[in-house]
This record gives structure tokens, sequence and C-alpha cells, in this order.
């Protein structure tokens, strides 16, 4: 990133021309072209601070169009000079896509224009079969002593219904059965239509052979809410130190262990600065979860504490909390097989906006 911002200040080599004059005066335009081109850059520029007060504009309806995420147009309204809070988002949108472009990688964005273009053409196709899970309805979703404790939003309403059996790892019970019945047979029904329609599915993960992204096929606005409504109150107490109170996207999707799915899971950190890990089913022996404490990247394979190392047993319908650094693992599932659904928290659009403010002043 840094040489192709500095290749944009570089001076550029005259060309050759018919005559030394005509070289002369090539160089000269070109030289002038260069200097238009650089102060135009130069006005393409971020505020350091947000401006609080200001209201940013949706962009939901031009997702299919754009390049960059909506929610990620909106995070960086905030950023904009003063003049430009109040054209029209059009002007707005040109604006902060002429700043994106500079310093994102074209790979990246065709990658995510592959995915975005995967996932349409599932959810136009894709019927449903339990279309209530697709719209937050609490009450069905969620046990009454995990709403009560959301609703009081306390530290002290948390702690009255959860587990904290390590420093940084928090358990409780979160989803009612029928929600968790539901959710296994929609993911069966998804997976057996993906067979059928000889697509070929996207897994969650480099490390996980079965299981399916939720958002890819519906449910992306329904984690929004979860992660939104629910963990980001509990992650503003319990974790603070990574942006708890700043986690504004996810990677929902559930993953498989048991007799002809995956085994185990080896020891690995999570991409989140959350993770929400709970057991959706069904019945099955083994698959204990084990964490060995947190490390930077460096250490990340460094011996652990005894008081570091603690293992947890799944039961359905209830959640693990934790740190997606804290570094963790999954035993075999020795019999039957284990469903789980997983919830990443990110705060992609925070750091992405960060990363774009540092890189032009770099």
């Amino acid at each position: 990133m840094e040489a192709s911002v500095d290749r944009r200040k570089q001076p550029r080599a005259p060309t050759a021309g018919n005559g030394n004059a005509n070289g002369v005066a090539s160089a000269a335009a070109e030289e002038e072209e260069g200097e238009l081109e650089e102060e135009e850059e130069e006005k393409l520029r971020l505020r350091l601070r947000a401006n609080e007060n200001h209201k940013p504009e949706s962009y939901e309806d031009l997702q299919m169009q754009l390049e960059f995420s909506p929610l990620l147009f909106s995070s960086l309204e905030q950023y904009l000079p003063f003049n430009m809070l109040h054209v029209s988002r059009e002007l707005k949108l040109q604006y902060m896509r002429q700043i994106l472009l500079r310093y994102s990688p074209e790979g990246e964005r065709a990658r995510v224009k592959r995915h975005k273009e995967y996932r349409q053409k599932i959810i136009l196709n894709y019927q449903p079969l339990h279309r209530e899970l697709y719209t937050m309805h609490e009450a069905n979703f969620f046990v009454p002593s995990f709403l009560k404790a959301i609703a009081e939003n306390t530290e002290e309403s948390f702690r009255s219904i959860m587990a904290e059996p390590s420093p940084g790892i928090y358990t409780f019970e979160m989803l009612q059965p029928r929600f968790c019945e539901l959710l296994l047979s929609e993911v069966e029904n998804f997976e057996r239509w993906v067979h059928e329609k000889k697509l070929r599915i996207m897994r969650p993960n480099t490390m996980n052979r079965y299981g399916a992204v939720l958002d890819d096929f519906g449910f992306e606005t329904m984690l929004e809410k979860l992660m939104e409504g629910f963990i980001c109150p509990i992650s503003r107490v319990f974790f603070p130190e990574v942006g708890g109170s700043t986690l504004d996207s996810h990677h929902g999707f559930v993953v498989e262990y048991g007799v002809n799915r995956d085994v185990e899971l080896g020891f690995h950190v999570d991409d989140s600065e959350v993770t929400l890990n709970v057991c959706l089913g069904k019945q099955f022996s083994g698959g204990t979860l084990f964490f060995r404490g947190v490390r930077c990247d460096e250490h990340v394979h460094s011996e652990s504490q005894p008081e570091e190392i603690i293992d947890y047993s799944h039961v359905p319908g209830h959640a693990v909390l934790h740190r997606g650094r804290h570094r963790h693992g999954a035993r075999a599932t020795t019999s039957g097989q284990r469903v789980n659904l997983l919830l990443w928290c990110r705060r992609y659009l925070f750091l992405c906006v960060y990363s774009l403010k540092n890189l032009q002043d770099a």
C-alpha cells in the first residue's frame, strides 16, 4: 500500500517526442497533468475526528451496485470535511468511493464482488423452510433469563446468568430448544438444496470442511440484530479492551462435527474481536472445547499457564462468549453429531476508517 502511495508522488519521466522542443513540451504537459492529479488527490481528505452530530445517509438500497459495504459508506461519511456533509448523497458517495478505490487492492475488490454475486444468486433462488427464523423474534429465540439480563443491561444482570470458568470466558443459557431445532432443520434444508442444484457451498472458514455461512442464504439482517441488540451490550462491559463497544460487523455460520463430518478442530484463534459460540445440538459425545489463554501474534504458540487451561463441555442452547484472540480448539466428537452456531463479531468498519485515515497521512 505504501508503495502505491509513493508512486503517485514520483515525478513522471518525460516521453520521447519529435525533436527536442516537442519532447520538452510533452514533458512539461505531463508534469503539469501529474501536479493537477496530485492536487485533486489532496482534496480527497477525511477528517481526523468524526462529526458526531452528523446523521449519515443510508446506502443500503445501493448494495448491489457498490464495491464496498453500504455500512462502510455510512461510517465513512461521518469523517467527511464539513463542506461535504450537506451535499447530495450522490456527490458524497462519489467522494468516498474515490478515497476507497485509491487504497483498496483491486484483487480484494474482485473477491468481494464474486462473493456478493454468489450470495445474491442463492438468496434469489433458495426458498426458506422456516421463514420466521429470518426476522428477529426475541421472545421466540431466547430463554427468559437471557432476555431479562439484556433488558436490565447492567454488569450485575449479565453476571447473574453467567458462569466465568476462566477470566474472559463467559457461559450462559441463551437459545430456546425450539429455535435450535428449527435452525438445524433450516440448515439441513439449505444443504439439500445446494446438493440438488449442484452448487458449490462456501464453507465458513479454512479450517472447517462442513457447515454453512448463514449470511449467504438470508440470515445477515437477523444476525446483525443479534450482534447489535444482544452481544454488543455484553461486550461493552466485558471486552472493552478489544473494542467491545464498537462492534459493527459479523460473520455468522454453523459448523458440523461427527460421523462423516469434521471430527475435531485444532488449536487456533478466531478472526474476530469477540466470538459467540452456541451449541444447537444434536445428540453427541465428546467435542469438548478447550481454552489456553490469550497471546499476541508473536507468542500465539507459547506454553499455557495452569490457570489458563480450561475445558468446556457443550450443552444445547448454551453459549460461550470469549475474545477472538483467546486460543482454543475442539476435541474429537466421538459419537453422534454436534452442530454449533458461531458469530464472529468484528470492528471491521471502525478499523477500515481508522486505516484509511492513517494511509492518507502516510
